[in-house]
């Protein structure tokens, strides 16, 4: 028993040293050395890695492609009566949403959700709220054919730019087989890929410019990593990476009323009851710009909605002068995309 106690010690020993010397770099004194082993060691960096990250530059380099996707995302032709475009429920100068409640679809159809920004939303790991599309390309796809967003139909789509002389030269040019469904939603993907605030001030503050944001905005952002919102809202598109419940610490849905179908969130696409109320974390880049807030479209105001993710998310409610910290540093993710892309 002592003996089998003692192999055990020694091994866990033998472990904890072999790991200390490959996370502290440690040698053999005895081990046959290289030159430049004798150089000064190294300062190992243990900086704790910031929450959020800028976002990176988009690559303009496609730029046929680039230009079909611009014309694409205007044009009603890829619904079913001609009569709406992505930019009618994505607009772009305005935060890259529609600025209603619930969003409209064709023929005046009314849908079930607000309208999440297209701005940014290549970081996003899935797509709408339920995170039902896994790529921008499944998104395009889905909401060109829904029968209530836009109601295509991609032969007729196929028909309709095909006879278009300067489209379908425009596509000639950059796709060997033409006006194709993969191509339009190629071409689309793209320019959406392209739609990058890249330049916010959070980002240039981060890149080393304390002058970029303002002290409140400034204090915001040590409140909104000290109450623990970075735990949903982090990485470079301060959100988007992740599902969550929405009432972890209360029940909004209770206390909001009339609960619909849509309320169930992905449980809608998993069937799984643990995914019941659970939606995709939304982004907090360009925030400021696209209220009215949350899936439901229920709050007119940052402030608002602020609070009540303080009081239904981490359970702690917060007063008005912490309220108005964290929205001055949310203000400051807000950027613009190149206004090429416009």
């Amino acid at each position: 028993m002592r003996h089998d106690l003692a192999r055990r010690r020694a091994r866990v020993s033998a472990l904890l040293a072999a790991a200390a010397a490959a996370a502290f770099g440690c040698v053999d004194p005895d081990a046959p050395r290289n030159r430049g082993d004798d150089l000064e060691p190294q300062p190992i960096d243990f900086a704790i890695p910031r929450p959020i990250t800028p976002l990176p530059r988009p690559s303009l380099a496609d730029a046929a492609k680039l230009e079909i996707g611009k014309t694409l995302f205007n044009d009603p032709r890829l619904s079913a009566n001609d009569s709406i475009a992505c930019a009618s429920c994505h607009v772009l100068g305005e935060g890259g949403d529609d600025g209603r409640r619930l969003s409209v679809g064709t023929g005046g159809q009314v849908l079930a959700v607000n309208a999440p920004t297209v701005l940014n939303s290549a970081f996003n790991f899935a797509q709408f709220w339920d995170g039902r599309a896994r790529t921008l390309e499944e998104q395009i796809d889905t909401t060109v054919r829904n029968d209530r967003e836009m109601g295509g139909e991609w032969i007729e789509i196929e028909r309709k730019l095909g006879a278009d002389g300067p489209t379908a030269q425009a596509f000639a040019r950059a796709y060997a087989d033409g006006v194709t469904a993969a191509n339009v939603i190629d071409a689309l993907a793209t320019y959406v890929r392209s739609l990058v605030t890249w330049n916010a001030p959070f980002d240039r503050y981060l890149a080393g410019d304390p002058r970029a944001i303002p002290e409140d905005a400034r204090a915001g952002y040590e409140l909104f990593q000290r109450l623990g919102c970075v735990s949903c809202h982090q990485g470079r598109n301060v959100g988007g990476n992740l599902f969550q419940h929405f009432g972890i610490m209360g029940d909004y849905f209770a206390d909001r009323g009339a609960v619909t179908e849509v309320d169930y969130g992905r449980y809608n696409v998993t069937g799984r009851e643990a995914d019941r109320f659970k939606f995709k974390v939304p982004s907090l880049r360009n925030v400021a710009e696209t209220a009215p807030y949350f899936h439901d479209g229920s709050v007119e105001r940052l402030e608002e909605a602020v609070a009540l993710m303080a009081t239904y998310q981490l359970g702690r409610p917060i007063d008005d002068a912490q309220v108005a910290r964290i929205v001055a540093f949310l203000e400051t993710l807000s950027g613009d995309v190149d206004g090429s892309l416009l």
